[in-house]
Parts: structure tokens; sequence; C-alpha cells
């Protein structure tokens, strides 16, 4: 029997025709500019559940340091467009103009070797997927050629963020310390700050999710996105037919590092700023949260989760910000115990269903007696 290796069935069709819709028509259409560039923020972290699903849905990986990929490809473009906005006219009352202003703060004299080939945009879009990339690739081999994984594997990558926070805090001269990269202005000369920007990133960071969605849906349906699913759930067997799992493991981490950067260069882009307070533990264990809340089997579901969970984190921290993190500690306790396939299981398990039955009922009565077999 040949497997069914069609991109979307068509339910699927339908919930990505609606999604594209949501996204593109109705969300645009009913907010203003401010909420609009507040719904694109959390689309940024759809990126990194689209990852998760992979990474953790599909391949069984649970990672809880999605934060340091979302940083890195965060910071790579705010380096790009931190060196824009530190032209030597533009830093003149500098003791070293033409640096960015937190190293002339810290009496750095000279842009380090490592920033300079961030003045190329073209190397800062490779350097956005292939830093986080490469990263992955050393923490993947690492581990997985070791056989580590599981619970040690999360507890590792926590750690790694942990470090990476520290690291970036403690080289205040060369990463802008704990506040990060600010003052971020222009793209190529064009002005991100402005309304209509942030008009036209909300809906490049739209696209970008979409596309990325596609990409991931279409590794899942995949020979590589089966096995994937084996090795999840039987890893021993799938080692046996002669498959080197560390290498499948190492390419769908790297897969999801990548995308969880995307979302960090699009964060930079639309926010205007990169702090370690996107990269250390906190913010990689609310990424899992998201993907889990939506449904960590679903891309679907990763998406809505992002968008519902980050709604909602605004709603109840502006009145209660000391009692979110208790928030959403309960509401992943609740999702692992009441409904571990999150949002999209329990649509699938009822939502669906009840619709279905109604829609029929709905036809049955509406449809003529001679048609539904009467004399």
């Amino acid at each position: 029997m040949i497997p069914d290796t069609t991109l979307f069935q068509k339910r699927e069709w339908l919930a990505f025709v609606a999604l594209a819709a949501l996204l593109l028509l109705v969300i645009p259409g009913v907010l203003d500019v401010f909420r609009l560039n507040l719904v694109g923020k959390y689309l940024t972290y759809a990126f990194v559940g689209l990852g998760l699903v992979l990474c953790w849905g599909a391949g069984g990986i649970l990672s809880l340091g999605q934060g340091i990929f979302f940083g890195l490809g965060g910071y790579c473009m705010a380096m790009f467009l931190k060196l824009e906005a530190s032209t030597p006219q533009a830093t003149a009352i500098q003791s070293t103009p033409g640096i960015p202003d937190f190293m002339d703060w810290n009496q750095v004299t000279a842009l380090p070797f490592w920033w300079q080939p961030f003045n190329s945009f073209a190397f800062t879009l490779f350097a956005v997927v292939a830093v986080p990339a490469f990263f992955a690739f050393i923490i993947g081999a690492a581990m997985f050629k070791r056989r580590v994984g599981g619970v040690y594997f999360a507890i590792i990558t926590q750690a790694i963020a942990a470090i990476l926070t520290i690291l970036i805090i403690g080289q205040q001269g060369y990463t802008g310390g704990v506040n990060g990269i600010t003052d971020l202005r222009t793209l190529l000369g064009w002005d991100i700050r402005t309304d209509s920007a942030k008009f036209v990133l909300y809906f490049v960071n739209a696209g970008l999710l979409l596309a990325c969605l596609v990409f991931a849906q279409f590794v899942r349906v995949s020979k590589f996105g089966r096995l994937l699913v084996a090795m999840r759930d039987r890893e021993d067997r799938v080692r046996f037919s002669g498959y080197d799992v560390a290498d499948f493991k190492i390419f769908v981490f790297c897969l999801a590092a990548m995308f969880s950067a995307i979302g960090g260069a699009m964060f930079t882009l639309q926010v205007g700023f990169m702090s370690p307070s996107f990269v250390g533990i906190v913010p990689s264990i609310e990424m899992v949260i998201f993907c889990a809340v939506g449904g960590r089997l679903s891309l679907f579901g990763a998406v809505y989760g992002a968008l519902l969970v980050n709604a909602a984190k605004t709603s109840f921290s502006e009145s209660f910000p000391e009692l979110w993190l208790f928030a959403m500690g309960g509401l992943f306790i609740a999702v692992v115990m009441a409904f571990p396939l999150g949002l999209a299981g329990l649509f699938r398990d009822y939502v669906e269903p009840a619709a279905t039955r109604l829609l029929d009922r709905l036809f049955s009565r509406s449809r003529p007696a001679s048609l539904a077999g009467g004399n």
C-alpha cells in the first residue's frame, strides 16, 4: 500500500484557507495599527510553535531552550539595524563615532570584527538562519550522538538558555547587556517606526508564517516525517532498521531552530529592539506552553495557541501582572492533565463531530420529502 503523501487533506485545506483569511483579511480589517502590531508580535512566537510541532510533537524531542534560537535570530537582525543607525553622522557626539552607542558607553573604541559582516543585509539574512542552525547542530550532535534524550535533553537545553542569557548580560560592551540592542530605526533607509511600516511588516510576518507552515506540513507528510513519528513511538525499531536516529534528530532540531530564528528576526523588526529577556529559561518555557495549549501535534493549533495565550497574557497581565506566571503554570498543568492534545485535540474530538452532526441534521430537515425517499 502506497502511503498518502498529499500535502493537505480536504479538511486541512479548509483550515489553511481559514487561517490565511483570518491573518490577511479579518485581523487587519478590524484592528488599528497598534493592535495589529501587537498581533504581529504574537505571530512571531508561532514560528517557534511550528518548530516545536516538528521537534516535540512529531519527533518526541522536548526542547526547553527554543528562546536560544529565537534570541539569536533576533540579535542577528538587531545588529544590522543598529549598525545602520550608527553612522558616523548619527553618532558624531560620541567619543568614537561610527559604532553603536552602548559600545561607546563601555569604552569600546572600535567595532569588533564579528560585528563587521552585519553591515551587509544579505549576510544578515543568511546569518539569521545559519547562526542558530549552527548552534543547534553543535548542541544536537553533542547530545544525540551520545543518545541523550528525554528529560535530560530538556534540562540541558534549559541550562544552555540560562548560560547564553548570562553571557549576553555580562558582555555589555558588545551586546548591550541587560537592556539589549535598542533604538532601531531603519531597514535599508526605510523607517520601521511609522504606522505604514508596521502595517507592511505585519503582512510580511504573516506571509512568512504561512510559508513556513506549508513547508512544515511538507516535512510532516514526507518519508522523513513518518520516520520522525516512528522514532518518537519506537526509536529502537527505527535504529534496528538501519537508520541513523541521531542524524534525523539533529536535522529536525536544526529545522526547529531555524523556524524560531525567523520568528526572532521578525520580532526585532516589529518591536524595534532585542534583549536577553527573550532568550532565557522563562520565555523558552512559555514558548513550549504556547505549543502545548494549541496542540503539539497540530501546526494550525500551534499558531492559534500562540495567538490566544499571548492575547490572554496581555489582557491578564495588565490587571494582575504579579499573578501571570502562576496562571501560565496552572494553564500548562491543566493542558497536560486534562487535554494533552491541546485546543486542536478538543476541536477534533468534540467541536468538529458536534458541528458535523448539526450540519447533517439541518441538511436532512431542509431536503424535500421526495429527495429523502418519500412517495
